[in-house]
């Protein structure tokens, strides 16, 4: 029990709901005090749970009810740092409903909906992710790839820099669910204000958006042949780009950080640089069948990979967050990786698998793979 909360039963009897909502006016939800997360809700019900996606630790935990009122709680211990999305389980007449907190107003949205955010002590959200006036925005045109492995042409969103000149030649960063990291991480805010300060150079970005991810993303040689023999030369023959395999990076996350290596795997020439954000990289030991029958060729291909790594580029950023499931397959992937000659920085952050967790580790891979003319390497 945090200490606001402990004062509060402390004082005189019975609590009036006025005193409640003074107090819940005051503080809010959830109260962070060093690493105990107190989280508040308030309203009739059979019962009230919080749902967090920490991964290993159960997601049910039940709120206690502060007897005689509305009022319930429920805190745990998490490390300072830390950053989570969760939601409220509340049990009423039979029927449950998971709900954003109403005492927080702090969200995040994903391709599915949205969250509820706490953020403990020693987490901020950096600044570079905001819009910075004095930064010159770079420009987004949609256009349409023609293709002769796809029954129609391809949508592929292009960021061009600020200040494009055709007489120079930029690097290309394709970025498979491209889309969605406009709108859940603010990536072309982080372009833009990376470039501005020279921490990044100008670059070029191919953002594309499969309809059937699951089906494009998952280690499928369709969709790598539409990278590599025709995306990349398409992108060639329009924007003025560099043509070595270091000024071209593969970005993704999730299973699109699965696409992304397999693309590199059946491309070994093509791109020199990979930006691997919480891959589900399945692999099993001992011969077990993947969870989800289309996974089946993900493990297949991890398996086949880890048992004879090959060089996929020649730098790598991975970065995983130690509240998700896929914790244990990206660090394992780390020795292998290194083992087949790749440079690789992995890096780990107290958050799940979310937009916004993979937003905060953009700024070091980024700059890392392509550091700018300020030479600005973040450790």
């Amino acid at each position: 029990m945090n200490l606001a909360l402990a004062r509060l039963l402390e004082g005189p009897e019975p609590l009036e709901p006025e005193m409640i909502d003074e107090f819940l006016a005051v503080h809010g939800s959830p109260v962070v005090e060093g690493t105990t997360v107190t989280f508040f809700w308030r309203g009739e019900a059979e019962e009230v749970r919080l749902r967090h996606f920490v991964f290993g630790l159960p997601s049910a935990q039940r709120f206690k009810r502060v007897e005689g009122t509305d009022l319930w709680w429920y805190a745990f211990e998490v490390p300072k740092g830390s950053r989570f999305e969760y939601k409220i389980e509340v049990h009423r007449e039979g029927r449950r409903s998971l709900l954003r907190d109403p005492l927080n107003p702090r969200i995040a949205h994903d391709p599915f909906g949205s969250n509820s955010v706490c953020a403990t002590t020693g987490y901020e959200t950096p600044e570079w992710t905001f819009p910075d006036p004095e930064a010159r925005p770079g420009t987004l045109e949609v256009v349409e790839v023609p293709s002769r492995l796809h029954e129609t042409p391809q949508r592929v969103v292009l960021y061009k820099p600020a200040r494009l000149r055709p007489t120079r030649r930029y690097r290309l960063l394709v970025v498979f669910d491209g889309e969605d990291y406009l709108r859940f991480a603010g990536l072309k805010t982080v372009l833009d204000n990376l470039i501005h300060r020279s921490e990044l150079p100008p670059l070029m970005v191919a953002l594309t958006q499969s309809p059937e991810r699951m089906l494009d993303y998952a280690a499928n040689p369709v969709h790598a042949a539409w990278v590599g023999e025709e995306l990349l030369p398409w992108l060639e023959e329009r924007l003025p780009l560099r043509d070595r395999p270091a000024d071209r990076c593969l970005m993704g996350a999730s299973l699109g950080a699965v696409a992304a290596m397999y693309a590199a795997a059946a491309h070994p020439t093509l791109f020199g640089r990979l930006l691997l954000q919480s891959g589900s990289f399945a692999f099993s030991d001992h011969g077990e069948a993947a969870d989800h029958p289309r996974m089946a060729p993900v493990l297949d291909f991890i398996n086949a990979w880890r048992a004879n790594p090959t060089r996929l580029a020649e730098k790598v950023y991975l970065s995983c967050g130690v509240y998700e499931s896929l914790i244990y397959h990206n660090r394992s992937l780390v020795p292998r990786l290194t083992e087949a000659d790749m440079e690789v920085r992995f890096a780990e952050a107290r958050d799940g698998h979310n937009w916004e967790g993979w937003r905060d580790r953009l700024r070091e891979a980024l700059t890392w793979l392509f550091p700018g003319p300020i030479g600005l390497v973040y450790e």
